[in-house]
């Protein structure tokens, strides 16, 4: 009798607790259940779907709430943001409220007890602070979000969960909030969940960084389903890099990545074409700000006859696409001609070989970049290539550096000696308003070489120990003597160096940081130990690469690192500094951030050289590491056809994604950049997989006959 009983509590017990588990899982069940008011297209409304959840869609919020059940969960997101707003009145509120509903409503124009400003605040580097534990240990107060051109309605609420605000920092809030306007973005409100901007466009607007959204909509779903444990299983995202960080690379990873670049090009409709050269134009304006929306894509490609655009802007507009720069810069033109040709070369497809000639000719016969003075070998500023079509008579060392560099490159690998007269006048030419010392500064104008005269700049007494602008016109200067033996480019080149390297690091001058510094000084100390190997040159080389490669993570990326002492752009020093002039993409030495603008690109490629001229198995292990990070982070997009295959400047190779402090007024965090960044990139993925040096893929250029006619136009000796 006494089993019999016990047999029968066990299976009472059994019975309660199929009860309890079975009650368990329909309240689970029911809280999957979402009252959706809006469209399904919406990124929340696709997730939602994607993770099980049962959606009942509506086009009336009213409606909504009248049809939902006790204790339902009713979302109301914002259709044609920014113009439509929601309007919740005070009986959709008293409705919920007595149904026990969880709400979440986004871009309200009115809730009862609340005083909402009808215009919306527009924004530029303004990005989200968390301000409340709610989030957890992932997403603490002071924690930056991202929320591309936020349109936010003011309202002043108690104790915002999220406010938007313009700060400093990489992640954080490094200056706190006190001293800055802010607008609450995210509350609670009694039953309420209230967004005062379209915060479900995560997906479309490209909202970063991408876990940090996944932590915010994770507590916002688990407060609405009185879920704790709720977790999304997946996260969409419609930009993301090529391929995980720990994925194994096909064999045929960088010849893709090779090809994807090359045709981005094309992809993003940067080369100018008649029909739409008004465009162009009337964006570029006088160069200051040449900023608009994207080029159609039904606008057609032109042939590179008219030049090729810069790139884009970092400013990522709320429906996902991006800002464009409609800028002409003669750097540009030769880098991506050289990464045409060299792509070109390598692929087998000769057609960009007519692209890559069209844009050279360009600089030299169809703009004003060479053009007047600059082709008058009487005048002072004879055979400099200007800035930009906006800026003909600035003179950049550096960036007539890389135009030329370019232009040597894509002869090269064209087999053409077409523009071998153009290469000597523009290096020599350089050479020439050069001081005694061996460096030329940062930029000289025309106006003042005309007046000066350019002996004066000849017999200048300048030290500037400034790779950024210096380092690769010392290059230009090894080249041409290699080519010609002409000694003075030797004689002062090298001169420059030693008095640089003699003050490295402490009177090293630095643009963003120290690391593109080091990255831009390789390469002229790669070719002179080419062309005067002693133990002194590559112990210097071996310094400086020695203390870039310090900085390479495992996974391949090298980490930003600022200098001390004479930065021309450090740390943003206040909110009030954020995104008013070019800075770097981290607050602090250890932020884990790699920059494809300033260092990676040119690091690649000096390394590259570096690596062939020394043999060293320890550069050449950190140019395959240095290749296949690149190759993993370009961009892949289905939904955005004009950034895959791009590399955008930043990437934070801690969170693996497309993040970084976004103040630099001008080429931000995810500008991109046909010349400096893609060309380079593409050109040494190509030197790489082929395993060579643009030193040796560059060596049989004859300048013989050039050199001798230069030197006389030049200085008026032979």
């Amino acid at each position: 009798m006494k089993q019999y009983l016990i047999n029968w509590k066990v299976k009472l017990i059994a019975l309660a607790l199929l009860c309890l588990i079975s009650s368990l899982a329909k309240a689970i069940d029911y809280k999957k259940k979402v009252l959706f008011c809006g469209d399904s297209t919406n990124d929340l409304y696709r997730l939602l779907n994607k993770e099980g959840f049962d959606i009942r869609q509506y086009d009336s919020p009213h409606l909504a709430i009248s049809e939902a059940s006790m204790g339902a969960v009713v979302i109301i997101v914002a259709d044609n943001y920014p113009t439509t707003k929601n309007k919740v009145s005070q009986e959709m509120l008293t409705l919920s409220q007595k149904k026990s509903l969880r709400l979440y409503v986004e871009y309200p124009s009115s809730l009862p007890g609340l005083t909402i400003t009808p215009q919306p605040v527009t924004t530029k580097f303004e990005r989200g602070i968390i301000t409340s534990s709610v989030f957890g240990e992932g997403l603490k107060p002071m924690s930056l979000l991202g929320i591309n051109d936020c349109y936010v309605l003011p309202v002043e609420v108690n104790d915002p969960l999220i406010v938007l605000g313009k700060v400093a920092g990489f992640d954080k809030a490094e200056y706190g909030i006190d001293d800055i306007k802010t607008y609450p973005l995210l509350f609670q409100k009694n039953n309420m969940m209230v967004a005062m901007t379209k915060l479900s466009n995560f997906a479309t607007g490209r909202y970063a960084p991408e876990r940090s959204w996944q932590l915010t909509w994770q507590y916002i779903m688990a407060w609405l389903t009185e879920n704790d444990n709720f977790r999304f299983a997946q996260w969409p995202s419609y930009v993301s890099p090529m391929y995980t960080e720990d994925a194994t690379l096909p064999k045929n990873a960088r010849r893709e990545s090779i090809a994807k670049g090359v045709e981005w090009f094309s992809k993003g409709h940067f080369y100018i074409h008649p029909s739409w050269k008004e465009t162009w134009l009337n964006y570029q304006g006088d160069g200051t700000a040449p900023l608009g929306p994207p080029v159609g894509r039904d606008r057609p490609n032109g042939d590179g006859s008219l030049g090729i655009l810069e790139g884009h802007a970092s400013h990522i507009y709320y429906d996902g696409t991006q800002q464009y720069r409609y800028w002409i810069r003669a750097d540009v033109q030769g880098e991506v001609a050289y990464a045409l040709a060299a792509a070109g070369n390598y692929l087998h497809k000769k057609s960009n070989y007519q692209i890559a000639e069209n844009l050279v000719d360009f600089i030299f016969n169809g703009s004003n970049l060479r053009s007047g003075d600059k082709n008058d070998k009487s005048n002072q500023v004879y055979g400099l290539i200007g800035w930009s079509v906006t800026h003909p008579g600035v003179f950049y060392g550096d960036d007539n550096a890389r135009c030329v560099l370019g232009i040597i490159g894509a002869s090269a690998f064209m087999n053409t000696d077409k523009w071998n007269k153009e290469i000597v006048e523009a290096i020599m030419a350089n050479f020439r308003t050069t001081g005694k010392e061996g460096f030329r500064g940062p930029r000289l104008n025309q106006k003042d070489i005309q007046e000066l005269g350019w002996k004066h700049y000849w017999e200048r007494d300048i030290v500037n120990p400034h790779p950024h602008f210096e380092a690769w016109m010392w290059a230009c200067y090894l080249w041409l003597y290699d080519k010609t033996g002409y000694e003075p480019l030797l004689t002062k080149t090298r001169n420059a160096i030693r008095m640089t390297m003699e003050v490295y690091p402490d009177q090293w001058k630095w643009t963003n940081g120290i690391q593109q510094e080091r990255a831009r000084m390789i390469l002229p100390l790669a070719w002179l130990v080419r062309v005067d190997n002693t133990a002194e040159h590559r112990e210097w080389l071996d310094k400086v690469v020695a203390k870039l490669l310090a900085n390479q993570q495992p996974n391949g990326a090298i980490r930003e690192e600022l200098g001390a002492g004479k930065g021309q752009y450090g740390r943003t020093a206040s909110n009030k500094e954020y995104g008013l002039h070019e800075a770097p993409l981290i607050f602090e030495n250890g932020d884990p951030v790699a920059d494809m603008l300033y260092t990676s690109n040119f690091a690649f490629f000096s390394l590259n050289e570096a690596a062939h001229v020394t043999g060293n198995k320890t550069y050449k292990a950190a140019v395959e590491k240095l290749s296949d990070f690149l190759t993993r982070i370009q961009v892949k997009s289905d939904q955005y056809k004009d950034v895959d295959g791009a590399w955008f400047r930043a990437f934070d190779f801690g969170r693996w994604d497309y993040w970084a402090s976004n103040a630099d007024a001008g080429w931000g965090a995810w500008a991109t950049l046909t010349g400096w960044t893609q060309s380079w990139i593409v050109a040494t993925q190509v030197l790489v997989d082929q395993d060579k040096s643009y030193w040796d893929v560059t060596k049989n250029t004859s300048l013989t006959n050039q050199m001798p006619e230069t030197i006389t136009a030049m200085f008026g000796t032979k």
